[in-house]
């Protein structure tokens, strides 16, 4: 206790020193918390938003069908499973049939996928409900990206033609219902959705589907259908993949921020032993042993950290608040990654990653503020007294 109560007051006696060591550690704090919190923030995001409009909780996949090959398309399909059929009886599972096509928007073509869903299902939040009814031009739903390169809008027709499962091209015109806003490109770019009887009547596809969602609440995917069963795991992989690249990224700042708040103490401590040679020579003249020494400046080091994290949450507390409440804007451009991210993250800030950081910064401040008191070791209280060192 004593010397903590020594090396506290020391430290304050430094004055302006102490402060610039301790305002640059502060900075690195709020940094590296800011920035983790801001993608765990947008995982969070990407992972609510495409687990409510497209995941569920987990999918069936038709054998021949793979999302990154367009070519398999044409074959993936079947007819639903009886298992998964009754799931779908009692609410908890959608099929879903895709089919390539041909839209003709202001005299131009454009490659598209339809998609038919089943406007009475709850179990994503794709807004089919709206695709009830129609005449004689079928119902559509499209997104607002698909609009923004389409130029179409609700109440527009546009002519699209398909192939059936008999390799047959046809035609018909489809009538815009609504542009939903949704922050899942995946059910948004090139894609309009249909009612999914009407897909499969005029397809010639009765009672087939390309996968089946399940709820989100409901019995998770599992072998034994004749269909593959992908789960959150798997269908969530390219979301934490990116988040962890991310990660990667953001520790070249974190690193670069540590090296420049620690080559500060280092210098500092280094300095302050130069300097306090004689007082050195007095503390071990007096019976303070080098062991005991060495613990004086390491602790005098270390305490930067602690009065860091004080300064840390005075300033950067309010700020984080604020940023949690209201949110990061991204840039426009990011809606082209591919990726579920709104125009605003709103970052999360755990107590893992709070007392995380917090522990990394003292442990790694306590190591370098021990480095230069090691040559007091081998000091003699003579020669520090004459202002000597070894």
């Amino acid at each position: 206790m004593l010397i903590l109560k020594l090396a506290f007051r020391n430290l304050l006696g430094a004055g302006l020193r102490t402060w610039l060591n301790v305002l640059a550690l502060s900075f690195s704090f709020v940094v590296i918390i800011f920035l983790q919190g801001i993608y765990n923030g947008m995982n969070a995001q990407a992972e609510r938003a495409s687990v409510e409009a497209l995941y569920g909780g987990g999918q069936y996949w038709h054998p021949r069908y793979d999302p990154y090959d367009p070519l398999s398309l044409m074959d993936a399909h079947g007819p639903v499973p009886a298992r998964l059929d009754s799931l779908r009886t009692v609410g908890l599972a959608t099929p879903i049939l895709i089919r390539q096509a041909t839209i003709y928007p202001g005299g131009r073509f454009q490659s598209v996928l339809l998609e038919g869903i089943d406007p009475d299902q709850d179990v994503l939040t794709v807004p089919s409900a709206l695709l009830r009814g129609g005449d004689d031009v079928i119902p559509a739903l499209i997104g607002t990206r698909m609009a923004k390169t389409t130029g179409l809008r609700p109440g527009d027709q546009v002519t699209v033609q398909w192939r059936d499962v008999h390799g047959t091209f046809d035609a018909a015109d489809l009538r815009i219902r609504q542009v939903m806003r949704t922050l899942v490109p995946e059910i948004d770019n090139g894609q309009i959705w249909l009612p999914l009887e009407r897909l499969r009547r005029i397809t010639d596809m009765p009672g087939e589907a390309t996968f089946v969602v399940l709820r989100r609440d409901g019995p998770g995917p599992a072998p034994g259908t004749g269909w593959t069963p992908r789960d959150l795991a798997y269908l969530l992989q390219d979301i934490r993949a990116l988040r962890r690249t991310k990660s990667i990224q953001a520790s070249i700042v974190y690193v670069f921020l540590l090296f420049v708040a620690m080559l500060a103490i280092f210098d500092t401590q280094v300095l302050s032993i130069f300097r306090r040679k004689r007082e050195i020579g007095t503390l071990m003249a007096l019976g303070m042993t080098r062991v005991q020494v060495i613990e004086l400046f390491t602790l005098e080091g270390a305490l930067h950290s602690v009065l860091a994290a004080g300064a840390a949450a005075v300033y950067g507390l309010p700020l984080l608040a604020y940023e949690a409440a209201k949110g990061f804007e991204l840039p426009v451009d990011t809606q082209a990654f591919g990726f579920a991210f709104g125009e605003r993250i709103f970052p999360i800030y755990s107590v893992a990653l709070v007392v995380g950081t917090t522990a990394l910064v003292l442990v790694v401040t306590t190591v370098v503020s021990f480095l230069p008191p090691r040559k007091i070791a081998k000091l003699k209280p003579t020669d520090a007294l004459r202002g000597r060192m070894a």
